[in-house]
């Protein structure tokens, strides 16, 4: 049963879930409170995910792998060519700085939490290996809503109103379980979310009743490029202006489902300006090989070449002055800052754990104060992660100008959440450097937040 039908079928106001003295709820609400049957039921038992996967092993080697964009479905062109899309309205402000997440924000985040525990966490230290996310666990993340957390209701989609600070909290949540496999489960989100900003009507209705069904395609933002001190604002993959469209050349790295994506997102230079462009993976001159990488391995990156790509006029996606292109490096920015929160926060549960159950001399290691002020040190940064990360993702769900406050929490998660996966290795001594402990892997999955840019997005 789709998210949406759960919804409408399963809930209803004035339940036992205190809806009593309310009269509606919103969607978010409505999904949440169906998640929460989901989650008691056997899903994650039927996903079988501690036991090894059937599929063939997809084992990015050294050489890699290099194939042309899948053919893909079909994306039937719909919708009014030229007009406005369907836009989510920003969220209220209330006038008070108080950044506690409300009673579905919450409810939403203990479901997602949970599915991140005892589906993520165990498939975590395999599919770092593989690099590649079992398709079990795919599936059960779109039975949880996650492509159309920023989707309008009108197109199918769960948002009332726009849902920054939702998408911040599930990707924080996430990461909690594992940065890479969550980064591979909000991919799809990233472009959904993309089309329902920016996208004309002709290309919300094109593209955004995939993503809304019970086949939802793989889908990515590709911002990232390889070059030594790479600027994001200055992309090095050029779009040309021909008769009735564009020419796109250039190379795309650490893209997230890049071999099984149908739909891409790319962020390319036109005539000095930064523009997205929607490109289908199908078309001719798209390369896709494999990328892996130091960290975030989960989320079988891939490295995408454009080799004459020829897209039609209407394949940009929002506007051309390069303001779109802006809020797509801002909003991505505030996702990975979230997912270096969550990850962040596996690190400290996990330390302090350790500390306090390691004996040394007779006592556990917690009882030396160098060990005690590391840790204290982790969850004072942590917090400052966090509120700094809250108060961007506030201002950008009510439309306000975040610019600043986004540039603070990605200086923040990029330095301190390096600093708290090397403090997290440290604190385990020998045990931090062996795959036996999880904090090696967060370490190395912690040192992609200042350096990724695009994959996802909220």
């Amino acid at each position: 049963m789709s998210l949406i039908k759960a919804t409408k079928n399963a809930v209803s106001p004035g339940g036992k879930h205190g809806l009593s003295n309310r009269e509606s709820r919103d969607p978010i609400g409505y999904a949440v409170l169906a998640l929460n049957k989901l989650a008691q039921s056997e899903l994650i038992d039927r996903m079988g995910l501690r036991k090894q996967t059937e599929q063939t092993v997809f084992t990015v080697t050294r050489s890699g792998f290099k194939v042309a964009g899948q053919a893909g479905r079909a994306f039937a062109k719909k919708g009014k060519k030229g007009a406005d899309g369907v836009r989510v309205p920003t969220a209220n402000p209330t006038g008070v700085f108080d950044l506690t997440p409300t009673e579905d924000e919450q409810m939403l985040v203990d479901v997602v939490s949970e599915f991140a525990a005892e589906a993520l966490r165990p498939a975590a230290a395999e599919a770092n290996e593989t690099c590649l996310a079992p398709d079990d666990l795919l599936k059960s993340s779109l039975e949880i809503g996650l492509p159309i957390l920023g989707v309008p209701e009108k197109l199918g989609g769960i948002s009332e109103e726009r849902s920054a600070m939702a998408g911040t909290l599930v990707a924080e949540a996430l990461a909690k379980g594992d940065m890479g496999l969550a980064v591979a489960a909000l991919a799809p989100g990233a472009v959904a979310t993309a089309l329902s900003l920016w996208g004309t009507d002709e290309q919300q209705s094109t593209y955004l009743p995939e993503f809304t069904g019970d086949d939802v395609p793989a889908a990515a933002l590709a911002l990232n490029e390889s070059k030594v001190l790479f600027d994001v604002l200055k992309p090095g993959t050029l779009a040309t202006k021909t008769d009735g469209g564009y020419v796109l050349n250039g190379v795309k790295t650490l893209v997230p489902r890049g071999a099984q994506a149908e739909l891409f997102i790319i962020g390319a230079d036109l005539d000095g300006k930064n523009v997205l462009f929607l490109v289908e993976s199908k078309a001719q001159g798209l390369l896709v090989e494999g990328d892996p990488a130091m960290g975030v391995r989960a989320a079988s990156l891939a490295k995408i070449t454009l080799e004459d790509v020829t897209v039609p006029a209407e394949a940009i996606l929002g506007e051309t002055d390069g303001s779109t292109y802006l809020e797509a490096v801002r909003l991505s920015r505030l996702a990975w800052c979230a997912l270096a929160v969550g990850t962040a926060q596996a690190v400290l549960d996990y330390v302090t754990t350790y500390v306090n159950e390691r004996q040394a001399f007779g006592e556990p290691i917690s009882h030396r104060q160098s060990v005690a002020f590391m840790v204290a040190n982790i969850a004072i940064e942590l917090q400052s992660m966090r509120l700094l990360t809250y108060k961007a993702a506030s201002r950008a769900a009510q439309g306000k100008d975040f610019s600043r406050e986004v540039a603070l929490a990605r200086k923040a998660c990029g330095d301190k959440g390096m600093q708290i996966g090397l403090d997290g290795v440290q604190l385990l001594g020998g045990h931090g450097f062996v795959k036996e402990h999880p904090v090696e892997r967060w370490y190395r999955d912690l040192r992609a937040i200042g350096l990724v840019e695009g994959g996802v997005l909220v």
